[in-house]
């Protein structure tokens, strides 16, 4: 999913490309993408652009009128920006916005269209897209601490919750606890005061430098590769690779549709994280330290695999 760097950017250059420009029309391709009937997409034709926002991991461009169009990018959506009237992709498309300087094409690359488009009238209609999650630029570290502990859960959880924090998620969460060498799985109410200060510095410096790194990467032009998954990232996607900081290798624990990646050495004073379900299934077999997973490796080299049974067939 697009997080706050990466929405951040494609708000940018939004605005760079659409203020002051007419709407000239909206071609909805996927009847699964607009989620409102008032307005419609045929009313906010020839309205011009006012603004463009991050409404935490939402874009907003604001029309004439006080009218809104709200986009969601979910897990798979992405917007591109291509020629004017260009045709929107038959398979993963959902909507095309036209202006006089070019098109935004709105796609999907899922089957599951949880990506949504809705049409707002009024600015007080957005309150209901608010969140709620709290910007950690802005926030001072005593709000910070406040938020982090009002709820009792992983550190994990709680960073990429977007009711306690604002544009977070679960790449960048696992960068953010990387940097301030927190486990992924510590409970909010044991973290420190010093914890808590370090997991805010951590925030704002590596959302602030993949901002900054996007921006540079995009220039004058549209962020076409917006992904999770990033070369110079130290843990998200790293699993096995050495970390960055200590060179022990990555570790992760897969859950639902999401993961965890972690260092055992700087964040988890070199202990696994036991994945539940296959913790529970193997019971005490599961490895608790780095030292006993090389352990159980080194015994397995020289092992011989079991020779295959010979194919069948005619002589």
């Amino acid at each position: 999913m697009p997080e706050l760097p990466d929405v951040a950017v494609y708000v940018e250059r939004l605005a760079a490309l659409t203020i002051g420009q007419p709407l000239e029309g909206m071609r909805i391709a996927s009847p699964f993408v607009l989620r409102t009937v008032t307005p419609s997409a045929r009313e906010l034709a020839g309205a011009t652009v006012t603004s463009v926002e991050r409404l935490g991991k939402r874009i907003v461009i604001g029309l004439a009128e006080d009218r809104y169009a709200v986009i969601h990018l979910m897990i798979a959506g992405r917007l591109r920006w291509k020629k004017r009237g260009e045709k929107v992709p038959g398979k993963i498309g959902l909507a095309a916005f036209d202006f006089p300087n070019g098109t935004l094409i709105f796609t999907e690359a899922s089957p599951k269209k949880r990506a949504s488009l809705h049409l707002v009238a009024g600015r007080a209609g957005l309150a209901e897209f608010d969140r709620g999650g709290l910007d950690v630029f802005t926030a001072t570290t005593a709000q910070f601490a406040e938020r982090l502990r009002s709820e009792r859960h992983t550190i994990k959880r709680s960073m990429t919750d977007p009711t306690l924090f604002d544009g977070i998620g679960n790449a960048y969460s696992d960068e953010i606890l990387h940097a301030a060498k927190l486990s992924p799985f510590r409970m909010t109410s044991s973290i420190t005061d010093d914890e808590v200060t370090a997991l805010h510095l951590a925030c704002i410096r590596i959302l602030t430098e993949w901002t900054q790194r996007s921006r540079d990467e995009v220039g004058d032009g549209f962020p076409d590769k917006v992904t999770a998954f990033r070369e110079e990232m130290a843990v998200h996607g790293k699993y096995g690779k050495p970390c960055p900081v200590c060179g022990t290798a990555v570790q992760r624990i897969v859950y639902a549709d999401n993961e965890a990646n972690y260092c055992p050495t700087c964040q988890t004073e070199g202990r696994l994280l036991a994945d539940r379900s296959l913790s529970r299934l193997l019971k005490e077999d599961w490895p608790k330290t780095l030292e006993e997973l090389e352990d159980r490796r080194a015994t397995r080299v020289g092992k011989s695999d079991p020779v295959p049974p010979k194919k069948l067939g005619k002589k």
